[in-house]
């Protein structure tokens, strides 16, 4: 009998959570509809509606124009039921999102704070992330957790940074964040963080590579929508491949990696560290910008090709470099396929979606990814 009851909770569970990712991925949509798309009885359509409504993650948004009966009545998922924060973790900065269930910014912050592995430090985060949420003004039983996004190399339990020399926390643990965080804590390597941000708003892209264009470079690969991690947790690692053997020395340590020419700081070491005078002086063919913007494709092209030819799939150029690209993508499209044994054109080529805090928002979904599928 025990055993009976466990299966019809178990049963209604998924039940519960099929009708919620459904109505997660469609516009709002009349409970029949629901019903006859997932081969559902409409007693149990109903009746999960409900329980949904009563904990205020679904929504009545109207009534639909009738049919010759009563006006079906329009169900939506709810937005604002639910909400997280991301932090992108920088040498110098943190960034820090508030998002709701959609992945839609609500609030966005970021602060000149350099990291120090100290007590000090991870502190002062937890007090960021309280009084960022009190301005926000929202209950904190609506905030699912904090993402936390570092460059570093985690553990496969996500708990340890198993390598780190762009922030010197080697060894470090999420405990560290989750002693000053009054909310639960989840780590994530930054460029895999701002990868998923951009998958979640391209729906129909199964597989991607996402190349992060910051202060370092990193990337992301995406197959089936899921993060390949590796089996050390190291892929992607874009950043340490070799495009000049034995050229410039990368932070590393190594020479010639694709971090040492295409990192951010390439370009915007020549205006005082800002990316977007970079890109502003660029428009006026100022020098050194130029010079120094034609060296940079050279280097990024390659970069691009050899990514291509890996993994033949779209990629995505993102980061503080990636969301200036728009007025630029035409002609780096043209610039890959010379190089392309295969293609005559770039359209694999893509600029990213999120131009502000990709990193941040994608460390807050990962709690709204684990909502949506425990719901």
């Amino acid at each position: 009998m025990a055993t009976k009851r466990a299966n019809s909770i178990e049963v209604k569970k998924i039940n519960r959570n099929a009708i919620y990712k459904f109505l997660y991925k469609h516009d709002p949509i009349s409970i029949q509809e629901i019903a006859y798309t997932l081969n559902m009885s409409l007693p149990t359509v109903t009746q999960n509606i409900k329980e949904l409504q009563e904990r205020d993650l679904v929504i009545e948004t109207g009534l639909f124009e009738s049919t010759g009966g009563r006006k079906a009545k329009a169900i939506a998922y709810n937005s604002a039921a639910k909400f997280a924060v991301g932090l992108d973790i920088t040498r110098n900065h943190i960034g820090i999102v508030l998002i709701d269930l959609s992945g839609k910014v609500i609030k966005n912050e970021r602060k000149q704070y350099p990291f120090v592995n100290s007590k000090e430090y991870f502190e002062g985060v937890g007090n960021l992330v309280k009084h960022f949420i009190d301005d926000c003004k929202i209950e904190s039983s609506k905030i699912l957790g904090v993402g936390i996004a570092l460059p570093a190399i985690l553990s496969d339990d996500k708990q340890t940074v198993s390598y780190a020399t762009v922030i010197d926390f080697k060894g470090g643990s999420v405990k560290s964040f989750s002693e000053f965080i009054p909310y639960p804590c989840i780590l994530s390597n930054d460029a895999n963080a701002a990868g998923l941000a951009e998958l979640w708003v391209e729906g129909n892209i199964q597989n991607v590579v996402y190349l992060s264009l910051n202060n370092s470079v990193g990337g992301a690969i995406i197959i089936g929508k899921n993060i390949y991690t590796g089996e050390n947790q190291r892929s992607g690692e874009f950043g340490h491949m070799t495009i000049v053997p034995d050229g410039r020395t990368c932070y590393c340590g190594q020479k010639g990696c694709v971090d040492a020419y295409c990192s951010a700081k390439v370009l915007s070491d020549s205006t005082n560290g800002s990316i977007a005078e970079f890109f502003r002086l660029l428009r006026l063919n100022s020098e050194p910008q130029k010079a120094l913007w034609e060296e940079y494709l050279k280097h990024l092209v390659v970069t691009i090709n050899n990514l291509r030819m890996l993994y033949d799939c779209n990629v995505i150029l993102g980061g503080y470099v990636g969301a200036y690209l728009d007025e630029y993508i035409e002609h780096i499209r043209e610039l890959v396929s010379k190089r392309n044994t295969f293609e005559v054109d770039g359209t694999y080529l893509h600029v990213c979606k999120y131009k502000l805090e990709a990193t941040a928002v994608g460390a807050a979904l990962q709690h709204v990814e684990n909502f949506i599928n425990n719901v």
